[in-house]
């Protein structure tokens, strides 16, 4: 996840930026501005669980070092973004106030399925495995991408060709997974393994290609490409591949999947989700019909 600070350039790649599903060390919490414009539906309000309708808030999860889908404003603790903006137009329609925390990524599901959230909305891939733990309500498409300095051609743009590469990935995340998985895929054909360096948040990650620890990095595909773009030439895509759904984490058995469903349906008919992707230019990844748990594998 990485998002617009117009300030960002090649400096402040090494301290904030991506995350294919993202996080930071911080936890503060806060409110972000809507984009687009929506009112109350008493229907949908009136289908939210009576426990969170009484506080009248959701408290909300993200790691917000993943421009342009979560990342930290100038003011250095509002959480912005693609997800923080969502979050807070899902809100209005259900008639609630969105308070968003700023936590490490690989924190998140456990803390929703221990009670401490609500929602996590932070560019989480939906994913077999996740849906055990936790609901998803799918709003978005992401495919995965390989990022490195703009000089060094690390020559790769699939999975099969990081055998023998070191490439940096944030702990928890998809990237992660399937870095590590190829790694075994590649000594199993005789091939040398991935060296996969693992960093508590996408900041770290992204300091070890910026400091020649590691050769590439891998983020979902909006937060690469918004990385490249601010980089000023610094960094360089070398390949995107898949396409899975991002969702909006949920407890499960919470009552809240149904609502969410209902406001994110309100949003796309509306045009509000769309002004919303469109203010982070990532309007290609626009989910047409939302869906619960609809992980592809």
């Amino acid at each position: 996840m990485s998002k617009l600070v117009a300030r960002l350039g090649v400096p402040a790649l090494t301290v904030l930026v991506l995350a294919a599903c993202g996080s930071s060390t911080s936890s503060t919490t806060t409110t972000t501005t809507t984009a687009g414009s929506s009112s109350a539906n008493a229907a949908i309000a009136a289908q939210v669980p009576a426990a969170i309708k009484s506080t009248g808030k959701l408290t909300v999860a993200a790691d917000a070092t993943y421009a342009p889908n979560e990342f930290i404003a100038p003011d250095g603790h509002t959480v912005i973004g693609m997800d923080a903006d969502l979050m807070n137009a899902l809100g209005v329609v259900m008639g609630l106030k969105v308070d968003i925390v700023n936590a490490t990524f690989d924190t998140i599901i456990p803390g929703l399925a221990a009670g401490k959230y609500d929602i996590g909305a932070s560019s989480f891939t939906d994913t077999k495995e996740r849906e055990k733990t936790v609901d998803f309500v799918d709003y978005f498409t992401a495919g995965t991408s390989f990022y490195a300095k703009a000089s060094s051609n690390p020559g790769v743009s699939t999975l099969e060709n990081l055998c023998g590469k070191t490439v940096s990935v944030e702990k928890g995340t998809t990237e992660e997974e399937e870095a590590t998985e190829q790694s075994g895929k590649c000594t199993k054909a005789g091939k040398k393994s991935v060296t996969v360096l693992v960093y508590p948040t996408q900041n770290g990650a992204n300091l070890a290609i910026s400091s020649g620890r590691a050769e590439l990095g891998m983020a979902d595909s909006p937060v690469a490409a918004y990385q490249v773009k601010q980089s000023s030439g610094t960094f360089k895509l070398y390949g995107t591949y898949g396409s899975a759904p991002y969702g909006l984490a949920i407890p499960k058995g919470s009552g809240m999947t149904t609502p969410v469903l209902a406001a994110l349906k309100v949003l796309i008919a509306n045009g509000t989700y769309m002004k919303i992707l469109e203010k982070w230019g990532v309007q290609s990844g626009a989910l047409a019909t939302p869906a619960i748990n609809g992980a592809k594998s």
